[in-house]
């Protein structure tokens, strides 16, 4: 564990330093961001003109549930896309097999090599907007509210990871530039409405199969209205299976790749 911190701290250092080099990109992609964020609050802001409940849930109740997934979506922009971005070419060019004889986990080298340090300015902005959104919440709550609001999320960024890797990995498979990955990034428009919007199949698709809705609107419902325990257990076991199932098609997938010297 210690040598994989070491490792990832020289990753940050070789981030930081690249991203330095191309000033013009860094402010870009930092404007970029700062535009979605603005669209995806004005959005809710122009809705609420209309109506007072959305979902169920205030103003106020939904600016928490937006600073959620604007955060959830920032830390993944940051820490894995760029990655997986690149993800593809590695297996179609045989790249992989420089990652595959390295003393660590391919699959933590190849998820974390490149930390975007361009979209951490924008982790910042998102995190700035999520601690307004909380302060500014006239309802009271409790520190245990707050801290299962933080972790949840972080168990949502993970769930966003797992399901983004299953869309990139049938590359080893199919040998096409992308994946599934623009599938990944049209359904995963459901993480940004609130849960109850979903009925029947879909509620299914977004709660369990492909369990956007437990990336933001879970955590915000705990920290808004609290959740069951068979809830907490709902998430607890989707969070699991998903692990559990992108380590045993990772495995299987590597069992199928053809390296570039076969």
């Amino acid at each position: 564990m210690k040598r994989y911190f070491r490792l990832y701290l020289h990753f940050l250092q070789f981030s930081f330093s690249k991203a330095m080099e191309f000033r013009l990109d860094f402010t870009f992609r930092i404007i970029m961001d700062f535009i979605y964020y603005v669209v995806n609050i004005l959005l809710f802001k122009v809705l609420f003109l209309h109506t007072n409940l959305i979902g169920g849930w205030t103003e106020e109740q939904m600016m928490i549930f937006i600073a959620s997934y604007l955060l959830v979506d920032a830390i993944n922009m940051t820490i894995v896309a760029t990655n997986l971005w690149w993800f593809p070419a590695y297996i179609n060019r045989g790249d992989l097999d420089y990652y595959l004889i390295r003393p660590v986990s391919p699959l933590f080298f190849l998820s974390l090599r490149e930390f975007s340090a361009n979209s951490f300015m924008n982790v910042v902005l998102a995190g700035t907007f999520f601690i307004y959104s909380i302060a500014s919440y006239s309802e009271p709550f409790t520190l245990f509210q707050l801290m299962g609001l933080f972790a949840l999320l972080i168990n949502g960024f993970f769930i966003y990871y797992c399901i983004q890797m299953l869309m990139v990995i049938p590359v080893f498979w199919t040998q096409s530039p992308r994946g599934f990955i623009d599938l990944f990034y049209s359904l995963g428009i459901a993480m940004e409405r609130p849960d109850r919007i979903f009925k029947g199949w879909l509620r299914v698709l977004f709660t369990v199969i492909l369990p956007f809705a437990l990336i933001a609107s879970y955590p915000a419902k705990f920290f808004i209205e609290g959740l069951e325990a068979i809830d907490l257990l709902h998430i607890a076991s989707v969070s699991i299976g998903l692990g559990l199932l992108l380590f045993f098609i990772w495995k299987k997938a590597l069992r199928s790749y053809s390296s570039a010297s076969s």
